[in-house]
């Protein structure tokens, strides 16, 4: 406790000469020579005389001191009343707090209100052009109609015009006034009456002349004889027709010559429909042809690569190519799908030391191994993956056994009911291995000495035993007499090769063994899409895995997409070297045709909303294009995005494979995301994350996977105050941004204490006999009875019908301030009130029967959840609930 006491301080027998040196006469008197009880009457004397004398001066005095009142005006009195008084900074600091709070709700009340008026204008603006659009579609039709209605009595008005011309010009060549004729028109008419008489003395002449040919040309002259009588009797009936009847004869021509040629185009389309048909069949027949040369007897087996992270799957891959793919990836851990084939050749190759005991014979044409992560956020590409393969490799490592991501790898594959076969990597790691580089495991196994054979075989007991308890029975593959009941277990080294030659074997020998009738190709196109990225000189790609049937340049394909189902081209199939990753950067060889198995990189418009994990479809025929377009949009059910629309920080990643990783382990983290992109970070993707800086500021950030950011985006984005962070590591993204989010925390915390805002709860009691100061600023000793009392907690008395008595402005113990009282503990307390006129006294107003309780709100407890939910107790938690009781909260 304080050294702080209220005791009166005792009379001291000394009395000092300092303090009387006048009596009331002026005359001098000598105390030394008094003692003790006649100095104490003197004294007593002196000062009653001297308080009559004050009283005196007093009566004097006030009359001016009324009058001196009376001129001062009252407002200047409130000024420096006002003036006088002193506010805490706390109690400013929370006012401020509280004022911020207000304008911010106010703010985003005007916000709310201006976007719904926003969206009532902009129904409207749509209503309107509705409305617009619909008058518009009215006049044109009308307008439409009026000028086709326009254009028929145009034609009429033109035959009309061209009949009467017609009926004009034959009735002045038929009518002949005497003395009026035209000598012009009297002489052309004879020319033509000579030149018609002579060409039917002609055809007369003609006619007897094909009377005599031969037989042989009899349907000749049926043929010419018929038109010359047609045109002879014609002629004889214009001579009887009126102008009328000649104009309709003319029309009936001119529509007969019409029909014939519509008739004859016709024919001529049919004839080149049927050519082109004919001409497509001869190409298809040959396309299958050269297919039937090009397909092998049976398609290449696929192969999955599963196990935990850091086990060596991409080293033991990198060991069969000869490649270093592990060492270019970030961390060295792989975060995307990736497919490599490996040839019948290079198969051979690898598999040569272990021809002669085997007596292998190989069958198949090639093998396409897959290579999955091991991290427990790529789940989703490691169940993409045992989806697609034939069988898997589980790589183990000798040293640790069985993992979480093993075991998952393990369910995974019984539930796809997939075979597999398991290698047992880093044997190396047994105590003095001798390395033997690329040898079978028998051969470098018997080089060992005893020490070193005990100890694999104690590990390998021990996995054996794992595997067991999987439900799974495991042995050495040269024991294994059962290879449907056994697991076969492959003892191999990634770094110096050793057993990677039994791996390979093994794995041709299941699959030819159990799976060869799997193997046979069909036509029906099974294709799916591992992963959707950027890349450079191609825009948007789709890394493509062809498990059976086959793929051309030039094929129109349907592909699931986030919008809708994506209908395009492809422009270009790109195949990665043989024996090279299809995620490494290489050149790559361009083919017409791609048959399965093989994995393949897409090259086509449009690809950017496709979804990894879909099926591809091939569909050239315009008819069953949207059966097959609702077939294949079937499947977007499956994809699942945890993106939030209202806030949350955005998200760009390289592929959709790593972005799916990335959503998935955001959500488990509780972080939201309010979008997604892919590829490279552009100023564009910046400009959209300004809208979350508007809602939650403290979301204003993208997490950028393993893609490159633009100077013109980075710079924009320090310009606006929008964070980025980069990683090639999923893991290494997250600790940004938890740093990021802490240093908040703390900085929210620490404002929200100093404006007094979040309230612990507490009871506490007042100790009597430590009360230092009765009212403002009341100072006393008290007992904290339960909770957590702190500087800036508000007290209220629920005993005086919860009287507001202030806020606690300082806490000490041990005559050294603290910033908190805990439960138990005595400690001296100062309370300020929360204005000046509610000022209350000790022992007036309250006593030491009131016990002390920290006034909580609903706003207080809120944000007692959101900043100190961690830190909250049991004991903190059942005194809030009481709390909430007692002041009504809810």
């Amino acid at each position: 406790m304080p050294a702080q006491k209220g005791k009166k301080a005792k009379v001291t027998k000394k009395v000092s000469k300092k303090q009387v040196n006048k009596v009331p006469h002026g005359e001098k008197i000598n105390y030394d020579d008094m003692d003790e009880e006649e100095l104490l009457k003197q004294l007593a004397a002196e000062n009653e005389a001297r308080e009559a004398e004050r009283k005196k001066e007093e009566e004097e005095k006030k009359p001016e001191e009324k009058k001196e009142e009376e001129k001062k005006p009252e407002p200047k009195k409130e000024v420096k009343k006002v003036v006088k008084k002193k506010i805490s900074p706390a109690e400013l600091a929370r006012k401020k707090a509280l004022e911020k709070l207000k304008k911010d709700k106010e703010e985003e009340e005007r916000l709310q209100k201006e976007e719904e008026e926003r969206e009532k204008a902009e129904a409207e603006a749509l209503r309107k052009y509705k409305e617009e659009e619909e008058k518009r579609k009215i006049e044109e039709e009308k307008r439409k109609a009026e000028e086709k209605l326009k254009k028929k009595e145009n034609r009429k008005k033109l035959l009309e015009n061209e009949k009467e011309k017609r009926r004009l010009k034959y009735l002045a060549s038929n009518s002949h006034v005497i003395g009026l004729e035209n000598p012009e028109l009297v002489a052309q008419e004879r020319e033509e009456k000579e030149l018609e008489e002579k060409k039917i003395d002609d055809m007369k002449e003609k006619k007897k002349y094909q009377k005599k040919k031969p037989k042989t040309q009899k349907q000749e002259e049926v043929v010419t004889e018929e038109p010359q009588e047609e045109e002879i009797k014609e002629e004889e009936d214009m001579e009887n027709m009126d102008w009328e009847q000649m104009m309709d004869l003319e029309e009936q021509k001119e529509q007969d010559i019409k029909n014939k040629q519509e008739q004859k185009k016709r024919i001529e389309e049919e004839r080149a429909a049927e050519k082109k048909r004919k001409e497509e069949e001869e190409k298809l027949k040959k396309e299958q042809e050269e297919m039937e040369k090009i397909k092998p007897k049976y398609r290449s087996p696929i192969c999955c690569v599963l196990g935990h992270v850091d086990t060596g799957k991409t080293k033991i891959l990198d060991r069969m190519r000869r490649t270093n793919v592990q060492r270019g990836e970030a961390g060295g851990i792989t975060q995307q799908i990736g497919s490599t084939f490996f040839p019948l050749d290079s198969i051979e190759k690898m598999t040569e030391k272990m021809k002669d005991k085997t007596k292998l014979k190989f069958k198949i044409p090639g093998l396409l191994v897959m290579d999955t992560p091991g991290h427990e956020a790529f789940n989703n590409l490691r169940s993409r993956g045992t989806s697609l393969c034939d069988i898997a490799v589980l790589v183990v490592d000798l040293m640790h056994g069985l993992e979480p991501q093993t075991i998952e790898s393990i369910n995974l594959l019984k539930q796809k009911n997939t075979p597999f076969v398991v290698a047992l990597n880093k044997i190396d790691r047994c105590y003095q291995w001798k390395e033997t580089d690329g040898m079978p495991f028998k051969e470098t196994f018997a080089k060992q000495n005893e020490d070193t054979k005990q100890e694999f075989e104690n590990r390998l007991k021990s996995t054996i035993a794992d595997f067991a308890a999987q439900g799974i029975n495991a042995c050495l593959y040269y024991d294994n007499k059962d290879i449907k009941e056994y697991v076969s277990l492959v003892p191999t080294s990634a770094i110096t090769g050793e057993g990677i030659p039994d791996l390979v074997a093994v794995l041709i020998a299941m699959t030819q063994r159990l799976m060869l009738e799997k193997l046979t190709p069909t036509d029906s196109l099974q294709a799916t899409i591992m992963e959707v990225k950027t890349t450079e000189g191609h825009g948007t790609t789709i890394d493509v895995i062809l498990v059976n049937g086959f793929l051309k340049r030039g094929d129109r394909i349907v592909v699931c997409g986030m919008n809708g189902p994506i209908v395009t081209q492809i422009r270009a199939l790109l195949l990665p070297q043989p024996m090279k990753d299809l995620r490494v950067k290489t050149p790559y060889i361009v083919q017409d045709v791609v048959c399965a198995a093989q994995g393949v990189k897409i090259s086509a418009q449009d690809l950017d909303g496709a979804i990894a994990g879909s099926s591809i479809a091939v569909c050239n025929n315009d008819e069953e294009l949207e059966e097959v377009k609702k077939e294949v949009q079937s499947e977007f059910e499956k994809f699942q995005v945890s993106v939030s629309e209202k806030e949350g920080v955005f998200v760009q990643a390289s592929s959709l494979g790593s972005l799916e990783a990335l959503l998935k382990f955001l959500k488990d983290s509780k972080i939201p995301v309010s979008g997604v992109g892919l590829g490279p970070i552009f100023k564009k993707d910046v400009m959209k994350t300004l809208i979350m800086k508007e809602k939650n500021p403290d979301y204003a950030i993208i997490m950028a996977f393993d893609v490159t950011v633009d100077k013109e985006a980075r710079d924009y984005a320090a310009e606006e105050g929008i964070l980025i962070f980069t990683a090639n590591i999923i893991y290494h993204l997250f600790d940004q941004f938890t740093e990021h989010m802490k240093k908040l925390e703390e900085q929210k915390r620490i404002a929200a204490e100093n404006a007094g805002i979040v309230v612990w709860p507490c009871i506490a009691e007042i100790l009597p006999q430590y009360v230092f100061n009765d009212r403002n600023p009341i100072i006393c000793g008290v007992k904290v009875l339960e909770g957590t009392m702190k500087v800036g907690c508000p007290i209220t008395l629920p005993s005086r019908n919860n009287m507001d008595l202030g806020r606690v402005t300082g806490i000490e113990l041990n005559n050294k301030p603290v910033e908190v009282g805990k439960t138990g503990e005595e400690v001296c307390i100062k309370i300020e009130p929360f204005s000046p006129s509610s000022v209350f006294t000790y022992k007036k107003h309250f006593d030491s029967k009131d016990k002390l309780y920290s006034k909580i709100s609903r706003e207080s407890l809120d944000l007692l959840k959101l900043r100190y939910g961690k830190e909250l107790t049991q004991d903190d938690i059942q005194l809030l609930v009481r709390l909430k009781k007692m002041f009504n909260i809810f």
